[in-house]
């Protein structure tokens, strides 16, 4: 699993392949904002929707949480399931809103 900053992160998405962004918060934490096309699934939900995503398996995979812990606890998951290209937003959410997108709240 690659940890990116939320500036090497925006980059990346900016010219890299098409990525799947998968927020793990839960769904009190989206009123802070939320990436653009990302899609939802709380951490403790991520095992049970695993058929969902078995659809992402040869994509990139983008994890995002408030801080970067969730969503890299999520990302040793999925890529004992199988998922090659496996990215932490390292920071989290709050890096996202400090070095990126100063609208959204620091929480």
């Amino acid at each position: 699993m690659r940890q990116m900053s939320a500036i090497e992160l925006r980059d990346f998405l900016a010219i890299g392949p098409t990525a799947v962004k998968i927020d793990v918060r839960e769904d009190v934490e989206l009123e802070f904002g939320m990436m653009d096309d990302a899609i939802h699934i709380p951490m403790q939900s991520v095992p049970g929707r695993l058929n969902e995503l078995e659809q992402h398996k040869a994509k990139t995979v983008v994890l995002i949480c408030r801080s970067g812990r969730r969503s890299e606890q999520i990302g040793q998951f999925l890529e004992q399931m199988g998922f090659k290209d496996v990215i932490n937003l390292a920071g989290g959410m709050n890096a996202w809103a400090t070095d990126v997108d100063t609208k959204m709240t620091v929480y």
